[in-house]
């Protein structure tokens, strides 16, 4: 972890959990605001990244969030507003859907806030929403008013846990494992191979892809925007972006480095795809990381068993 990083976050610590089926947290803090992780259980594993418990104390806070997977949200207190990379706003319901992102989304809240979140992947957004997730891109939805009551009242259940976060995370596990359903082999092993290109270090080539699969890019346009929210060159520049953010901010490994591993045209062109889909410069991950910057790219530290797909989201 580089010393620029670890001098600014003022608390991180894996912790080993020992009561019931949650494997460990990551625990951290930085000014008004703090972030707790839960790694999901095993059965949970393929379903979703992460669950993660968010506090702001400031009466107002602003910030940016990097490019990432669907997330549930539910806010246990205060409100605000997400800003979208094509300049649209939207109001945040108190169970908000966050669709996949493809640009940084800067987000503000108005008041003091308490958020539990849980980051989906392809399985678990079939599980919760079902749709294309291409159409839910950069956007968001109140899912409890599209999707029944079931989320109103997982929503109150936790509400009415206060501020045992152990407790409302092993809450919303439990609910959530019984909204889970088993894909077909099939969508299994595409899901997998997917996973596997974008993972892949460089610059993931769709030929690689549809060799592994089988598949003719115009199918695996139409699958990658179903499961993933997007055609696979956009995925894996997405991707490709957020594993040289961890290394710039986390390892200190040269971003200069970076860029000529990674398969970019040039510096120019390397600075602008960390811009979009992180809302920083290679510099400033560097030298000067918002709070949540910081703090999101902690979910890497969920290693272990987690895929590592899981903790880039």
């Amino acid at each position: 972890m580089g010393s620029q990083y670890s001098d600014n976050v003022a608390r991180a610590i894996a912790l080993p959990d020992d009561r019931g089926p949650l494997s460990y947290t990551v625990d951290a803090a930085q000014g008004p605001v703090r972030l707790r992780y839960f790694a999901p259980p095993a059965h949970l594993r393929a379903y979703f990244g992460s669950l993660y418990y968010f506090t702001v104390s400031a009466d107002h806070y602003a910030d940016a969030t990097r490019a990432d997977v669907p997330q549930l949200r539910l806010m246990l207190a205060g409100g605000g507003q997400y800003h979208f990379q094509d300049g649209t706003a939207m109001a945040t319901p108190d169970v908000c859907l966050l669709g996949p992102t493809m640009g940084a989304t800067r987000f503000e809240l108005d008041r003091p806030a308490r958020v539990m979140g849980i980051s989906l992947l392809p399985a678990g957004w079939v599980a919760l929403h079902g749709g294309d997730a291409s159409q839910l891109a950069d956007r968001l939805c109140d899912l409890a008013a599209e999707r029944g009551d079931v989320y109103q009242r997982l929503l109150e259940g936790v509400r009415a846990l206060g501020d045992d976060a152990d407790a409302m995370a092993a809450l919303c596990w439990a609910e959530l494992g019984k909204l889970v359903r088993t894909l077909r082999p099939a969508t299994w092993e595409l899901l997998a191979a997917i996973d596997a290109w974008l993972v892949d270090e460089g610059s993931p080539r769709i030929e690689t892809l549809a060799e592994t699969t089988g598949l003719s890019p115009r199918q695996l346009a139409r699958l990658a925007n179903k499961y993933y929210g997007a055609p696979p060159k956009l995925l894996a520049r997405k991707y490709r972006a957020l594993r040289c953010s961890a290394r710039i901010a986390l390892d200190g490994v040269s971003w200069q480095q970076l860029c000529d591993e990674g398969g970019f045209y040039d510096q120019s062109h390397f600075i602008r795809e960390i811009k979009h889909f992180i809302g920083l410069t290679p510099h400033q991950l560097q030298t000067e990381p918002s709070a949540v910057a910081q703090l999101t790219l902690l979910r890497r530290s969920l290693g272990g068993d987690v895929a590592v797909l899981n903790r880039l989201s």
